[in-house]
């Protein structure tokens, strides 16, 4: 699922997300849990305002975020 991100830029320019939108519903988040990065992507394992963790992927070369993981507090939702 393609998402909107806002990040936080720094000198190293957009470092991380600080928030991101997901159809009409707008999560800040208030912890990066984990990031990796792969040949063509970046990862965030993220938790947001709503308690969920989130896992989200940046495609460098499409410029583009997807959201490929939610996990609420009662477990997995799926990709």
């Amino acid at each position: 699922m393609i998402i909107r991100v806002t990040t936080y830029s720094g000198h190293k320019g957009a470092e991380r997300p600080v928030s991101f939108t997901i159809g009409e519903r707008v999560l800040e988040v208030t912890e990066v849990v984990d990031r990796w990065y792969g040949p063509d992507h970046e990862y965030f394992k993220l938790r947001a305002d709503d308690g969920c963790v989130y896992i989200i992927r940046y495609d460098r070369s499409a410029d583009e975020w997807e959201l490929t993981m939610m996990e609420s507090e009662e477990g997995p939702k799926g990709r």
